[in-house]
């Protein structure tokens, strides 16, 4: 099997190095480089076409969402992680708005970012379980703050499964795809099949958009798939 090609930008250098260092050590992973900026980051993906780029968002000459946005524009076969301090709701909106598929903060140890990393390049949205809470603590603050949805807004896309409306639910609670096979006693491949389906259904982006469709639709509030 082909080993991952990554990039990691980070303008720590301490950071970018360790982070650099500890991904050659892991299996199926190949660093191809390391920036300092956003404005590097952009250039050795042009040079490379890694299969991901691993981004700190707030670097100096180019940020990390301004970067995501350049690469997926001129290299759309490399995903993009964030790896950020941040987790407030303002950078993560501007990272996965950007088009980033996964972002994870640096609390995330070795495993978790491997995995966040191999899921990428296999097409899959990975959010750190910090960040989804965030997300969905937002959610539910404005879905509150908003009047009652009429019957339209309240009903999803009426070609969504009932198995779909569940996982689409579980994801709005925070589980993984491994905590939702293990809810509902089903393979991880089979949940990734129910995501990517109800993804295409509803015009999903990513988890984040997952999870506000699902508090939108009442999906979320109903807590009960129909």
């Amino acid at each position: 099997m082909t080993d991952i090609r990554v990039v990691v930008a980070d303008d720590q250098a301490a950071v970018r190095e360790a982070l650099a260092a500890m991904l050659d050590l892991t299996t199926g992973i190949e660093v191809v480089g390391a920036a300092a900026d956003g404005v590097e980051a952009v250039s050795l993906v042009r040079e490379h076409r890694p299969d991901v780029l691993l981004t700190d968002l707030r670097m100096p000459n180019l940020d990390g969402a301004g970067a995501t946005e350049r690469v997926l524009a001129e290299a759309p076969d490399t995903a993009v992680v964030l790896l950020t301090t941040y987790d407030d709701e303002e950078s993560i909106l501007l990272g996965l708005q950007a088009g980033a598929r996964g972002y994870l903060t640096k609390n995330a140890g070795r495993a978790e970012i491997a995995a966040a990393i191999t899921a990428a390049a296999a097409g899959q949205s990975v959010l750190d379980p910090q960040v989804q809470q965030r997300l969905l603590a937002s959610a539910t603050v404005g879905a509150s703050a908003r009047p009652a949805p009429s019957d339209r807004a309240a009903a999803p896309a009426p070609d969504l499964t009932p198995r779909e409306r569940e996982v689409l639910r579980l994801i709005a609670d925070g589980l993984t795809n491994r905590d939702i096979a293990g809810r509902l006693f089903v393979s991880e491949s089979t949940v990734k099949t129910h995501i990517n389906n109800l993804f295409a259904k509803a015009h999903l982006r990513d988890r984040a958009h997952a999870v506000r469709y699902a508090f939108e639709t009442g999906v979320a509030a109903s807590g009960q798939a129909d």
